[in-house]
Parts: C-alpha cells; structure tokens; sequence
C-alpha cells in the first residue's frame, strides 16, 4: 500500500496519456477524495480523481482477503481469465466501444487454426484458465462453436463468451449449438431497463433483443452474467434495479458484473464522467435500500485491490437479497490465488445443474438449491490514459490473449492516448504483428 510522502502525496509510476512515456506521479488529496497527479517533461501535468467517498483509499484493500478466492494480496498475479479477441467486426457501433469495432472493419479475422494455436499455447503455459471469446462480436464467426470445442478438448473447463447478444436473441438455437460445444457462460451486454440507456450508449433501442437473449439462454442451460457499462448521468441511476431484475431472473443469471466508463476506442477524453468505485458501491447501497451495502463488499486477492470489488448473495423466496457468507475454512485455504479465483468464478458464472428436480431434503439436494441461488455482484475499474497506475497492471490477472504475442495486461491492450492512438496498435490479420516490443 503506497504511503503520504514529505509532501503529502503517495508515490506511484504512471504513464504520459499523450506519449505514453513512464513517470513519476503521486496520489494526493485526502483519503475519501485522492487525485492521481503527474507531470510529463515534454507534455505538462494533469490530475484525475481516482477514489470518491467512503470506504477509504487506504481501508480498501487493506484486508484484501476475499471469500471470491481467498489468499491475501502480495507479489505478481498470474492469469485468472484470459481473453481472446476473435473478430474485429461487430453488428453494433457503439457509441462507448472500447475496441472501437464496427461492421464496416478493416481487420481481416484470424484463422481458427492460429487461435487454437495460441489457445493450446496458453493452456500448456498456464493451465485451464477462465477463457473469455470476445472482439468485436465474436458471434459474428460461424465456427464460433468450433473454436469453443477445440478449446473444451484442449482442457479450459471454463468458457464464457462476450457478446451484445443479438444473435442470441434472434436465433434461438443458437445458444444451444454453443452449449452443445461447450460454452459455460454468456457475459451479456446489458446497459439498462429502459431504452434511453440503450440509445445513448448502443446508439439505438435494445432491450427486447436483450431479453430473448436471456431467455433463449436460459433454454439452452447457459449461466448470463448481465455486464453494464455504467456513465454517470445515463444510468448510474439504474444500478438498483440492475441488482433486482438480476435477482428476479436468478439462477439463469449468475451475475451482474459492473464496468464503469473508461475512456478506450471512440469514447472521447472530453466527456469523462468517470465513476469511482466508492461511488458506485454508495450508489448500490442508497438505490437497494441497502439492501446490498457498500460493506459487504471486498477486493478480489488475484488483481490489484483497487481494481475490482465483489460480492455474493443468496436470492431468498421473494427475491430479496441476503449477504452470503462463505465457509470461513475457504479464505484460509492455502496455494494460488489465482487458482482459486478461476474455480470460483467457473463455479459461480455457470448455470448450475441439474436445474430442477433435486431432492433438497438430504445434504447434496440443499447444497445445489443453495448453490443455484447464488448471485454475484462485482465490478471491474478498468485504467485508461488518465489514471494508469503501474502497480496496478504489475498485478493485473486479466490478460488479453494476442496470437504471436502472447498475454498482455487487458487496460494496457486497450490503451488509446489522448488523441486516440493506441499503445497497441492492431494489425490487420489480429495478430502479434506490428505491436509495439
């Protein structure tokens, strides 16, 4: 944990969001309103607020055991998901896409033969870490189930893909060719419950499309996590109905997973209305009634502590939502963190099964009707040009997989500067090629 200096500020390395050159900057203010600011010697010095309200800078993540995968914080994360871009087109625009991805794509997509390559390379590195399919829309790929049977062969027990899920919605056998071959999780594009959200951030209407999705996933057997990209003033008024209408379509719905704004791709520097992870707790909290409390929540121990928070509940008989207190012998388990954080997630973000008919009067049969009625609430803070912080992607267990280039910290691969370059410019096939050494 980074500590005040002589003159009040922390200590930290950052980079230029103009050049991207390394540079000493420091976190100032007081603990409940702290600033990242830095001077770059060719382009001047800039400040950003990192951390709003309460729990504290320097509180969060001072205990960063959690139930989600226990362990304490300390030393380099290894990779807990790694994801795997397989299209640069996508049948959206929108507005706030980070990859910047369009229908009208230069990008030529990579042949399934290197990303199995570069699939089989990972897993004989790393193990069966949680495998993230993503682009642009990777459904837009026809051998979409290909590539996610060549990876269940190859041993990833845990296989989610990242979609807006509008062929989901409008083919509903779809979902079940995907879980035929494998496919564990959908992790859903879903903004919010009404259609101004979806206007503003998708630049057209979506919610019906939205929940067909979910419904002909729900058909297939796939666990949904719903994923809102969450603007100040767009929806960060929703964020309580968000937890209640994930509730209400438990156990379909494993998760919502939280992601504040950030500012990649088309998304402009002028606009940053970027919310802070206090201040979206303190949002769940007021809109839930607290019902979910900003202190039930905790940091994963695989990343960074600042950069996720997390917690579980159990979906009672009414929907009401109850803080769910892991075996206390879990955090105390000994070995990787990693490891374990990809065991929970896997356990936690697919649908549980068999999804009816268990016998809930013995042990085994309460256990499952427990488990099946888990929902997890998380969020993750990605950095952008503004607010890198080093020790941050020194800890990052969120890597992209780049075929020729390897695992590469996801809020580095997604860098855009102040004038929209990337740190990581793409080359046309998607591949190692023309990346920055």
């Amino acid at each position: 944990m980074s500590r005040p200096n002589k003159r009040g500020g922390r200590p930290m390395l950052t980079l230029c969001p103009v050049c991207f050159e390394q540079v000493e900057g420091q976190y100032v203010g007081p603990d409940d309103a702290v600033s990242l600011s830095a001077v770059c010697p060719k382009h001047g010095g800039w400040q950003t607020p990192v951390w709003i309200g309460s729990p504290t800078f320097d509180s969060w993540g001072a205990e960063s055991t959690c139930g989600c995968c226990g362990g304490a914080a300390g030393g380099t994360a290894k990779t807990c998901t790694a994801v795997l871009e397989v299209t640069h087109r996508c049948n959206l625009s929108c507005p706030v896409c980070f990859a910047d991805s369009t229908s009208a794509s230069p990008f030529v997509d990579p042949p399934a033969d290197d990303l199995l390559l570069a699939l089989q390379e990972l897993i004989d590195d790393q193990g069966p870490v949680n495998l993230q399919f993503s682009g642009g829309e990777p459904t837009l790929r026809q051998d979409l189930d290909v590539l996610i049977g060549g990876a269940r062969k190859m041993g990833f027990t845990f296989i989610q893909v990242n979609t807006n899920g509008l062929r989901l919605a409008s083919e509903p056998e779809y979902a079940a060719a995907l879980r035929a071959a494998g496919l564990e999780s959908v992790f859903l594009q879903f903004d919010g419950l009404n259609e101004d959200v979806y206007r503003a951030l998708r630049g057209r209407p979506l919610l019906a499309e939205k929940l067909r999705a979910i419904a002909n996933c729900e058909t297939a057997g796939l666990g949904v996590v719903l994923v809102p990209t969450v603007l100040a003033g767009v929806n960060s008024d929703q964020l309580g109905s968000l937890a209640r209408f994930a509730a209400e379509r438990n156990p379909t719905v494993r998760g919502l997973h939280l992601q504040p704004i950030s500012h990649f791709g088309r998304y402009p520097a002028s606009a940053r209305l970027g919310l802070t992870l206090p201040q979206v707790l303190n949002l769940l909290e007021e809109q839930t009634h607290g019902e979910v409390c900003g202190d039930h929540f905790r940091p994963s121990a695989c990343e960074h502590a600042r950069c996720s928070f997390r917690a579980r509940y159990r979906v009672c008989a009414d929907d009401r939502l109850e803080l769910f207190a892991s075996d206390k012998s879990h955090n105390s388990q000994q070995g990787d963190p990693a490891r374990r954080a990809i065991a929970a997630t896997s356990r936690q973000w697919s649908r549980p099964f068999p999804q009816d008919g268990s016998d809930a009067s013995d042990s085994l049969g309460r256990f499952l009707a427990d488990t099946r009625r888990i929902l997890s609430i998380s969020g993750m803070m990605f950095q952008d040009a503004w607010n890198i912080d080093l020790a941050r992607i020194d800890r990052c267990c969120v890597h992209s997989l780049v075929p020729g280039r390897g695992l590469i910290p996801f809020c580095l691969w997604n860098l855009t500067s102040a004038s929209g370059q990337r740190l990581f410019p793409r080359s046309l096939r998607l591949t190692g090629t023309d990346l920055p050494g």
